[in-house]
């Protein structure tokens, strides 16, 4: 069942560190690219994932093609892709030993948020973590 406590998300969003972002886009007027610029601005290390714009930088970082290309331990996954699509990411997040999977508002997809709990990982569905946050009062994060 995926988190839907506002405490059981705040948690999420305080033991998280690093986020790969499935879906970034290079265009300012897409959501993916402002929610990835709020996360940095919390504290957040954002990695964007996008084989179409793979190799190129967005607010600063490599956009990788896949996220087996990452190579770092990644805390969560937060997917801005179709509900139909989703599945494919979330399988990708259990393969690349994410804690977490986060599907952004309007994403829901039942059967992919019981394989990533099933294999062990926290699931959040139809939400925003840019709204979240403020919402929530979580602090930004300082450097360990």
């Amino acid at each position: 069942m995926p988190l839907t406590d506002p405490q059981d998300i705040a948690a999420l969003l305080r033991e998280t560190r690093t986020i790969a972002l499935v879906g970034i886009s290079d265009r300012p007027d897409r959501p993916s690219y402002g929610v990835m610029r709020v996360l940095q601005q919390h504290g957040y290390r954002v990695l964007p994932v996008n084989p179409q714009i793979a190799g190129e930088h967005v607010h600063g970082e490599f956009v990788w093609g896949r996220l087996s290309d990452i190579g770092v331990p990644i805390d969560m996954v937060d997917i801005f892709r179709r509900p139909g699509a989703a599945g494919e990411a979330v399988d990708d997040a259990i393969a690349a030993g994410a804690r977490s999977v986060w599907m952004q508002l309007g994403v829901v997809n039942d059967a992919a948020a019981a394989r990533a709990e099933a294999a062990g990982l926290k699931v959040v569905m139809d939400r925003c973590p840019a709204i979240e946050i403020p919402r929530l009062g979580i602090a930004p994060i300082i450097a360990d």
